[in-house]
């Protein structure tokens, strides 16, 4: 049975479905609610990803639900830096004004655009896009540009996609700067950890500098020194090359550019890189043999090494770990994977099996000539037809089923890339305006964006819109954020919570929370077999929010660039049937492709409307799954959807309805990883020059990131059982490690004469901060941590608890090629603060 929204005043004890929010996972989850509140929480056994798995952070999620940081009404900046309420049709009126006047006096370009939905919030951002191309924008930004842009850059050299391992089958797992046991990233993390650690013929390998949750279950734990993963990595590497342990058979056949890479590698002084990382030469050597003698390989890399020195290089060396030794497109190994939508690298179609006959050629020569100059009247006349009554409506609902059926394949991939590039930004600028900082995916390094405001460039950014995002908080260097915001003509925040981000604004525009709306994550990043779920509301919006899609359609709205009779066209086409829906839609889109960053307006005011009550930002969904299918045809078959072309979609579309729980809708064979190759001769392409030449250079200098001033690393953002994203503000979701203390080896400890509970100050080259100590075996000497969700404003509490860790940060430490900001390598310093004087 689907589910259908629930008022404010249901009191129910039945189990409803929804996801976990808190990280890239989003596991299912049941919950019973009562009134407004999230009264119990549980794993969902049907979901079919996590299949009742979840870890113990999402079983207090109504205090992201629930509480003081709710906003229920727009606010408006005053002159003396106040907020003032303002009801929502000023609000919209002034903001759309105000982005009109910014765009036509400096152009779109100079609109930024921050954020889009969070975790697991992926309809709303996605919903934001149409916003961004509806000003003419053409930078914007997210998390993922502070974590991932150096990976995805050298996944698009090596073979244009991204992967993923399968480390429920795989013999040897390896883990860099990645402690699945609490930031998860794979389905089910612990229990996959926990038969691995167990099972005496695999093997668990972990580079980390901490003796984190998931290094104490590994066979080998390589505990570099902070900040040496690139010495470390590349010895292990080395020792692949020079021991002859690389599979030269199947790189000679799957790979080119393969000698390059040997040749850097041979180079490689494995005995001073083992130094230099603090590890002996027998350990890496050892286990490189173990890599090299499995049957399969997985790996996985994340913020640890991410946010740290040589990121870029440290991607590229990883992945080598598994090319190099043959671990792609096999059980246990690693994986282009399929998408609902990427959110990394281009939309790539993969043919059906059975090819492209002469018949269907000819068909897309005519079909395409056919939309392209007979959009409009089509348009017209499905919209006439729609105004003549029920039968003329079967009538042209028939000719439009049968007119699909005949030239989908022949001209859905090129409509469908044409929508996806432009939703995706793949045709976005390569460098920023103003610091000529590299931009991957349409994404400015997060470190960037100040530099793009704080100027008197022409080309500089005036103006920003942030969706539920909290960059104030979560980017390096805080206060020069804030006051590049705060120089801006004009910036505006959609949050369900006043923000540090939110009290820079002019604008700030309360946001329906994420269990008030329909939802969905685009994180579907598995293989074989990769699920999506659309998630139901559990209760209607707090009175005085509005979901995301209703904010930007009524911006998008007020700006007029989508003429209205283009809107009643498409939308008559919707209420006498999908098929002449997507008709109407496809041959628009062919004649006027300038509209297709748009798509996601186009469908939510017009298909939208066609929707049961309450459902409008599900076409969106719809979209995706048309997408979907044009794009994986044969892997979507075989999760079940069997229908032809359009009704292939319709199926999929019809199940992530009906099935709260989530849906496959993908099933791969292994060998098919090789089809996700984006490169024209589907393989892999080893060589990178640029990184074969840093290798060069980082192999040839000592690693010193410290200095008698800040003897000590600071790793800002450690994920910790009790942390989590700050969408939790309360901080009484943490029932330990209240404060989030700073964790410190015992030696360190001990020279410092410090114990758990006492109290320091933390400085570095950018701010200080207090915090308690705990005194921790995981750390090694020289090496301290902070955790991540801490430091933010809870209305009611008597101060901010825990640090706010960019007040530690610096935007001048960074990578070298997309900019990714040193988080886990800062140089601090501790103060021993003098113990309070007890009053007799």
């Amino acid at each position: 049975m689907r589910q259908t929204s629930q008022t404010a005043d249901d009191n129910t004890a039945e189990w409803r479905k929804t996801a976990c929010i808190l990280c890239e996972c989003n596991c299912g989850l049941e919950i019973q609610t009562d009134g407004r509140n999230l009264t119990k929480i549980r794993g969902d056994k049907q979901h079919p990803g996590s299949a009742g798995y979840t870890c113990e952070k999402p079983l207090r999620l109504d205090k992201y639900q629930s509480g003081a940081h709710r906003i229920d009404t727009p606010l408006r900046r005053t002159a003396d830096g106040t907020y003032e309420p303002i009801d929502w049709d000023t609000a919209l009126d002034e903001i759309a004004a105000k982005l009109a006047g910014v765009r036509d006096a400096h152009g779109g370009e100079s609109v930024f655009f921050y954020g889009g939905g969070g975790q697991g919030n992926h309809l709303g951002g996605a919903y934001g896009r149409a916003l961004y191309h509806a000003v003419g924008g053409r930078y914007m930004s997210n998390a993922l540009a502070q974590e991932k842009t150096g990976e995805s850059w050298v996944d698009s050299q090596l073979y244009g996609n991204h992967t993923t391992g399968d480390f429920e089958h795989s013999e040897v797992a390896i883990f860099v700067g990645k402690n699945p046991w609490q930031s998860h990233g794979i389905a089910q993390a612990r229990p996959v950890l926990r038969e691995i650690a167990r099972d005496p013929n695999r093997t668990m390998i972990v580079i980390d500098p901490r003796v984190s949750e998931t290094a104490a279950l590994a066979d080998y734990h390589l505990q570099v020194k902070p900040g040496t993963d690139a010495w470390c990595v590349s010895a292990i590497a080395a020792t692949l090359v020079q021991e002859n342990l690389y599979n030269a058979g199947w790189l000679a056949e799957h790979a080119t550019g393969v000698e390059p890479v040997l040749r850097a590698l041979r180079e490689v002084d494995i005995s001073a890189n083992a130094h230099r990382c603090g590890l002996d030469e027998a350990l890496i050597r050892t286990v490189a043999r173990r890599i090299a003698a499995a049957k399969s390989v997985a790996t996985y890399e994340d913020l640890g090494v991410q946010q740290s020195p040589n990121s870029t290089l440290v991607a590229y060396l990883n992945k080598m770990l598994w090319i190099l030794t043959g671990n792609f497109a096999k059980p246990g190994g690693v994986h282009i994977h399929s998408w609902m939508f990427p959110l990394a690298g281009r939309w790539h179609a993969i043919p059906k099996e059975a090819g492209v006959g002469s018949a269907q050629r000819a068909r897309r020569e005519i079909a395409t000539v056919a939309m392209r100059y007979g959009a409009t009247p089509a348009r017209r006349l499905i919209a006439a037809t729609a105004r003549r009554g029920a039968i003329s409506q079967k009538a042209a609902g028939l000719t439009a089923s049968a007119t699909l059926d005949v030239f989908f394949d022949a001209v859905a991939v090129p409509i469908a890339r044409t929508i996806a590039d432009k939703l995706s930004m793949a045709d976005s600028p390569s460098r920023t305006p103003v610091s000529g900082a590299r931009i991957l995916n349409g994404l400015i390094p997060c470190d960037s964006i100040a530099d793009e405001i704080l100027t008197d460039h022409p080309d500089r950014l005036r103006a920003m819109w942030i969706d539920s995002s909290n960059p104030a908080h979560s980017l390096a260097e805080s206060a020069r954020f804030v006051a590049a915001m705060r120089s801006l003509e004009l910036s505006v925040v959609v949050d369900v919570a006043m923000t540090e981000t939110a009290r820079q604004a002019d604008y700030v525009l309360p946001a329906a929370s994420q269990f008030e709306k329909y939802e969905a994550s685009l994180f579907t990043l598995h293989f074989p077999h990769n699920s999506f779920q659309v998630r139901a509301p559990l209760m209607a919006p707090l009175p005085g929010t509005r979901p995301e899609p209703e904010i930007y359609g009524a911006v998008i709205d007020r700006l007029g660039v989508v003429e209205p009779r283009l809107l009643e066209e498409l939308a008559a086409a919707a209420r006498v049937s999908r098929e002449a829906f997507a008709l109407a839609l496809f041959s628009t889109l062919k004649a006027r492709p300038e509209l297709a960053g748009l798509t996601p307006y186009l469908l939510y005011r017009t298909l939208g409307a066609s929707l049961p009550e309450g459902e409008a930002a599900l076409a969106l969904a719809w979209g995706f799954a048309l997408l979907c299918v044009i794009s994986q045809p044969d892997a979507v078959a075989r999760a079940g959807f069997t229908g032809s072309g359009f009704g292939q979609a319709e199926e999929l579309f019809a199940a992530m309805r009906a099935h709260p729980e989530g849906v496959m809708f993908s099933d791969d064979r292994y060998e098919d990883a090789w089809r996700y190759i984006q490169h024209a001769d589907g393989k892999i392409h080893a060589a990178i020059p640029e990184l074969l030449d840093e290798l060069r250079a980082v192999c040839a200098v000592d690693p010193d990131y410290t200095s008698t001033e800040f003897p000590f690393t600071l790793s800002a953002g450690e994920r910790r059982a009790f942390t989590a994203n700050v969408i939790i503000r309360n901080p009484d979701w943490r029932r330990r490690d209240r404060e989030g203390a700073l964790r410190i080896a015992v030696a360190d400890a001990e020279r410092l004469a410090l114990s758990t509970g006492d109290r320091v100050r933390v400085v570095t080259e950018s701010g200080s901060a207090t915090t308690s100590v705990e005194v921790s075996e995981m750390m090694q000497a020289g090496h301290i941590s902070l955790p991540n969700g801490m430091g933010v404003a809870y209305p009611g509490a008597d101060a901010v608890v825990g640090v706010a860790l960019n007040t530690l940060t610096s935007t001048l430490r960074r990578d070298k090629f997309f900019g990714s900001p040193w988080h886990k390598n800062v140089p601090a310093r501790i103060e021993v603060l003098a113990a309070p004087v007890k009053e007799d």
